[in-house]
């Protein structure tokens, strides 16, 4: 058969196998020990554990569990209550401040905890019922922590950037750098659509009140004193202190990726133990099979998908998918536009983790040889994967949601996160015209390559 048979069968036989219900991990197993069979000598299957193990034998991946373990104990634990609670104190008199106050506390927790889902139900559990109380719709209330939980795959640390990182051979700690200025441009972004939001929904209750109609929570004034405000602080400080102390370890040359993200999960054990009294065996064990569970999904799909990756290089399908995109001779612009909607297309039915090591080894040559910044595009591609998981028909973050406020309907959830999606969208495209904004932290703080 001809690569190019090989490879429609490669594919075509992934898609039958994944929409068959199979999870992920056992899809891109089977799929890949089978097209070793049939088209690999016959000496191939016995190195499958082997080639598993070395693909898999990386001291940047080492540090996804210790980091899961470090998101799974802050997860497990009041501090995304407490956090939220804070910030909506010091940003109440702000027009649309308990909006603002949800982003910046899905921003903190994605940065402390680095995991999506894991933001959505520590931040929205409390966020969700206080903006709904406070007279905010519904659709908005879902939709602004949903958004605000996919900053959880953008900022440091995030094991998205870290398997890419890893799937494209950059530094990982460039990448990091190069997620915090897009994750701030979001953060900004979600937190003027909430001021504009908040302002249009207080202006129609007020209209609704002046016309005789009954009085919104929304015309209700809150009120902080100071020393309440100054109370709420002891149980976020140590958090804050916790991230700021890791991003000074890594950045700092004290600590390479994989030993911060153990001084990480250890300090989040000590701060959940001396701040909630989490230390008897009863309270940390949720902490460690949440960690045991997660990692074990993770790293399973992890080597299924670098095994899938061996074998479509091996059978040169990657490479000359990458010559049939090279030889299309595309301008560098519509190439890209190209690969994103794939990505995009991929993101209704894949998790970040299985798009980038599925698709890297066919994309990334096309890009570098048309100049494109790999950590740049990494960034972006990141973005683009956010959407993924607040759009239908997957979209992770709308079913955590659902899971918060299971008496929200679906139709309002999904409503609620398109203006944000939308948002997104724009930032992609600020991004090509000002690439800066991904690459100007890394290059100040590393040099430029």
């Amino acid at each position: 058969m001809s690569e190019l048979a090989i490879g429609l069968c490669y594919g075509g036989a992934t898609l039958l196998v994944m929409f068959s219900g199979m999870p992920i991990a056992f899809a891109l197993g089977s799929v890949a020990v089978a097209f070793m069979y049939f088209f690999m000598p016959s000496s191939s299957l016995d190195t499958v554990a082997q080639n598993v193990y070395e693909e898999m034998a990386s001291i940047t991946l080492l540090s996804i569990p210790l980091f899961i373990m470090k998101g799974a104990a802050i997860g497990k634990s009041r501090a995304g209550q407490d956090l939220y609670s804070a910030i909506h104190a010091w940003l109440h008199k702000v027009p649309g401040g308990l909006g603002i106050a949800n982003v910046f506390a899905c921003a903190l927790f994605a940065a402390m905890a680095g995991s999506s889902p894991a933001t959505c139900s520590a931040i929205g559990s409390a966020g969700i019922p206080e903006m709904r109380r406070r007279g905010y719709s519904p659709g908005f209330a879902a939709g602004i922590i949903a958004a605000g939980g996919t900053l959880g795959i953008l900022l440091p640390p995030s094991i998205v950037m870290i398997l890419y990182a890893v799937a494209a051979e950059q530094s990982l700690g460039r990448l990091f750098l190069a997620g915090i200025g897009p994750g701030l441009l979001l953060v900004g972004l979600f937190a003027g659509y909430a001021v504009v939001r908040a302002r249009k929904e207080y202006a129609m209750a007020l209209k609704v009140f002046q016309a005789g109609g009954a009085k919104s929570a929304y015309l209700e004034v809150e009120h902080f004193t100071l020393a309440q405000k100054v109370e709420m602080l002891p149980r976020v400080l140590p958090f804050v202190v916790l991230l700021i102390g890791v991003m000074i370890a890594l950045y700092g040359g004290f600590a390479t990726p994989s030993e911060t993200a153990g001084l990480g999960g250890l300090m989040a054990l000590g701060l959940v133990a001396v701040v909630y009294g989490l230390w008897r065996p009863k309270d940390v064990a949720p902490i460690l099979a949440s960690t045991l569970k997660e990692s074990t999904m993770l790293m399973l799909i992890i080597g299924m998908s670098l095994l899938y990756s061996y074998v479509m290089s091996h059978l040169h399908i990657s490479q000359g998918a990458a010559q049939w995109i090279v030889g299309m001779q595309l301008s560098r612009w519509l190439l890209l536009g190209v690969i994103l909607l794939m990505v995009i297309v991929l993101g209704f039915f894949l998790p970040p983790v299985s798009i980038i090591l599925m698709t890297a080894p066919i994309i990334l040559p096309p890009l570098k040889a048309a100049g494109f910044d790999l950590i740049w595009f990494g960034v972006v591609m990141t973005i683009v994967m956010e959407m993924g998981l607040i759009h239908p028909p997957v979209g992770l973050n709308i079913f955590v949601i659902k899971n918060v406020a299971p008496d929200i309907p679906l139709k309002d959830v999904i409503w609620g996160v398109m203006p944000f999606v939308a948002l997104m969208f724009g930032a992609v495209f600020l991004l090509c015209l000002i690439p800066g904004i991904a690459t100007g932290l890394p290059n100040l703080v590393m040099g430029t390559k």
